[in-house]
């Protein structure tokens, strides 16, 4: 969206002039805050008499994309996101970064900011960094995330995709390809497909560490910062570099990581001539910082890895003939600490290593252990979902999978992103089960893990085995769930997922109005009832309306039958009774609303909660009532896990609540008013008059869904639009505001 200078430039700035201004704005969810901000950012920069195009990324990609001619001719660059953006084609101008929400509350004051900003690639001072993201922005933000978080959340969103990828192919390479030995073991004969499968599958493997490493990298220091963030990960998982038998995994990557992005940033400060500038970003600042970084990590934090993994091995040794329950509840601590480092590899080859002796049981322990983290993991995320976000629902589906074939690297997304509640959990669980295991003297004759290892023949003591497996991974869930909500009520939370957001729904319900009647619309306890909706046209005949306290719930009929009357605190839309009782003709034809999702079925102009909860409660209970909701109980959840994440409260009196889940069987959008507000935790701290809720099956949630969020959130920013749909006296005139949209 681009704006002209005002007529009147009085207010421009200090020096009567109008600016040329650039701006972008993000939000992690890419919807409602996202195009709201831009809305804000053009209307004050018009009020000041200044030029803007703004550059939204949305769920649906980037639109007004910013081209080379307009940050040539620009005076200053706002970006205001919650996510990272591209900065470096901002080079050489003046780039003020804060959060999304600041720039839907203080459009004004950043135009002004943006004049002294630090001037990117220059005199920045790190603020085209995540770092000097934080450190510019304004107050008020509240829930921004820190540096670390936000940098840490980016390489595990990065990595899950190849942690499930090559966990699931190893899996099934494994299940249908695998051929079992005498001894239980399990090969996959060379040259055959499904070791080309399998082979795939540790590509994937082998890929992710580097990823978490290079885009945790990303997160903090730009592009510069990916190359020796990914190979500084390639270095961390390659413990031959610097004399070790196990790679320091995962934990290694999340130090690289913050290592090569700080030095990046670190980099990026030094004053260098102007004709070197230009090659600064692709090729001295990666090279300099990937060679500095590798080295570092190979002559300095490799040494300790590799005195860590001898002295363990040589500690563990001399426990062999000492009490098998306190061995098995060490080695399963280590097995489940980092999964695939130097601690669980010291303790994996130990037990390995002491099956040719004769030794069995030590690998018994251990292959008891293995499972347990991802198992524990996945089942966390069935028993409370809400603190969860649907993408690391989905992974702990895979981490099920992966448990159940002894791949312990399932549970490896869920640590990196939460390792103060996690990693914990995940030990607790790993020492229950090798204890057990050590009890009973459980054996395994194969060096690995997991159910599968049992199925085949190779474990002795098959039942004492699986309970301690279940046993861990139930200890496991149970201690990760209770953290994991501890963490988040600390936070002052109600157990808000901590990955991605969760996608929204297609539903709209928006609420204004005193509500007369309950959360379903029946009559309240004075015997008045709700506002009826309008019928849609299409009726064959006219038909008597319904008496009180018939009809649906919502106080409406089958679709295509007469309305009910409208309550004696305002007027119905329907068809309507007159006192002898007979039937008036039908209304006439109801204006399509974002592709017909909002009808008159789904438009209620009295609100009766008086809270954030109930009111989503009671939009959900109005949607219901066109038959597309399968399950009212689930949509709330979803919509208030959504919630959990971060308010859809967009300010200026709108909510936007909403949910994607497979309890509604087709889109439905729906609109309620409240006169008196609802607390929504706004931005801007007003209570939500307009309350849009949305929500759509999984399958459904596509580009025209979210386009139709985008429309509305713009939409909703212009004034005049919002009075004349707070003042429209009934659901008729409601719907003939919003079919305004486009």
């Amino acid at each position: 969206m681009t704006t002209s200078p005002a007529a009147s430039p009085r207010d421009a700035g200090r020096d009567g002039q109008g600016l040329k201004l650039l701006a972008v704005t993000a939000c992690p969810t890419g919807i409602a805050h996202t195009y709201m901000a831009a809305e804000k950012l053009t209307q004050a920069a018009e009020a000041l008499g200044h030029e803007i195009k703004v550059e939204t990324q949305g769920s649906i990609g980037a639109e007004n994309v910013l081209s080379d001619n307009d940050v040539r001719g620009a005076d200053g660059v706002i970006i205001a996101a919650d996510k990272d953006v591209d900065r470096s084609r901002f080079v050489g101008k003046r780039v003020l970064v804060v959060g999304v929400a600041e720039g839907i509350r203080h459009p004004g004051e950043l135009i002004e900011r943006v004049r002294t900003a630090p001037v990117y690639g220059e005199e920045d001072g790190g603020a085209g960094t995540a770092a000097g993201a934080a450190a510019s922005a304004g107050t008020g933000g509240g829930k921004q995330r820190s540096v670390g978080y936000k940098a840490l959340m980016n390489g595990v969103s990065y990595m899950i995709p190849f942690v499930v990828v090559g966990g699931l192919l190893i899996a099934i390479s494994l299940a249908l390809g695998g051929h079992p030995q005498a001894d239980g073991g399990l090969v996959i004969p060379d040259g055959s497909f499904w070791k080309h499968v399998n082979d795939i599958g540790v590509i994937g493997f082998t890929l992710m560490v580097p990823v978490l490493s290079g885009y945790i990298a990303y997160a903090i220091g730009d592009r510069p910062a990916l190359v020796p963030g990914m190979i500084g990960g390639w270095i961390a998982n390659t413990g031959a570099l610097y004399g070790s038998k196990a790679g320091a995994g995962f934990i290694g990557a999340i130090v690289t990581g913050f290592l090569a992005g700080f030095l990046v940033v670190w980099i990026k400060k030094v004053r260098v001539p102007r004709f070197v500038q230009p090659i600064m970003p692709i090729i001295v600042i990666p090279i300099v910082a990937t060679t500095a970084l590798g080295l570092f990590f190979i002559y300095v934090i490799g040494r300790p890895i590799s005195w860590v993994f001898t002295h363990l091995t040589g500690w563990l040794g001399g426990m062999t003939g000492s009490s098998a329950v306190l061995l098995g509840a060490i080695l399963g601590l280590m097995i489940a600490f980092d999964m695939g480092g130097p601690v669980n590899k010291t303790a994996f080859l130990f037990g390995a290593g002491l099956i040719a002796s004769g030794n069995q049981t030590v690998m018994g322990m251990c292959a008891a252990a293995i499972p347990v983290m991802p198992l524990g993991q996945g089942l966390a995320t069935l028993l409370r979902r809400r603190l969860y976000s649907e993408q690391e629902r989905e992974t702990g589906m895979a981490a099920l999978f992966m448990g159940l074939f002894g791949i312990s690297e399932g549970a490896i997304p869920f640590a990196a992103a939460r390792p103060a509640q996690v990693i914990p959990a995940n030990m607790l669980g790993g020492a229950v089960a090798g204890a057990l295991a050590g009890t009973a003297g459980v054996t395994d004759a194969v060096p690995h893990g997991g159910p599968i290892v049992a199925v085949l023949g190779a474990v002795g003591g098959v039942p004492v085995f699986f309970l301690a497996v279940v046993v861990g991974a139930v200890v496991t869930a149970l201690t990760t769930v209770a953290l994991v909500d501890l963490s988040e009520r600390g936070k002052g939370g109600k157990g808000a997922p901590a990955g991605a957001a969760a996608a929204p729904a297609v539903t709209v319900a928006v609420a204004a109005g005193a509500g007369a009647g309950g959360p379903s619309g029946t009559a309240a306890a004075t015997g008045t009832r709700t506002e009826a909706a309008p019928v849609p046209a299409a009726a064959p005949a006219p038909a008597p309306a319904p008496t009180a306290g018939e009809g649906d719930e919502d106080g409406v009929g089958e679709e295509g039958s007469a309305g009910d009357e409208g309550s004696d605190e305002g007027r119905g839309d329907g068809a309507q009774a007159p006192a002898d009782g007979h039937s008036v003709p039908s209304p006439s034809p109801s204006p399509e609303v974002l592709s017909g999702y909002l009808t008159a079925r789904t438009v209620r102009t009295r609100l009766a909660a008086g809270e954030k909860e109930a009111a989503i409660r009671e939009m959900a209970e109005l949607a219901a009532g066109t038959g597309r909701v399968t399950d009212v109980a689930e949509l709330v959840r979803v919509a208030l896990a959504r919630e959990a994440q971060g308010t859809t409260g967009l300010g200026e009196e709108i909510a936007v609540p909403h949910a994607k889940t497979d309890a509604v069987t087709a889109p439905v959008v729906c609109f309620a008013r409240s006169a008196e507000g609802v607390e929504w935790g706004s931005p801007d701290g007003t209570k939500a008059r307009l309350v849009f809720m949305i929500a759509v099956p999984e399958a459904a949630a596509g580009d025209e869904h979210l386009r139709i969020l985008a429309l509305l959130s713009r939409k909703l920013m212009d004034p005049d639009f919002r009075a004349r749909l707070q003042g429209a006296e009934g659901t008729a005139e409601v719907l003939a505001v919003l079919a305004e949209i486009r």
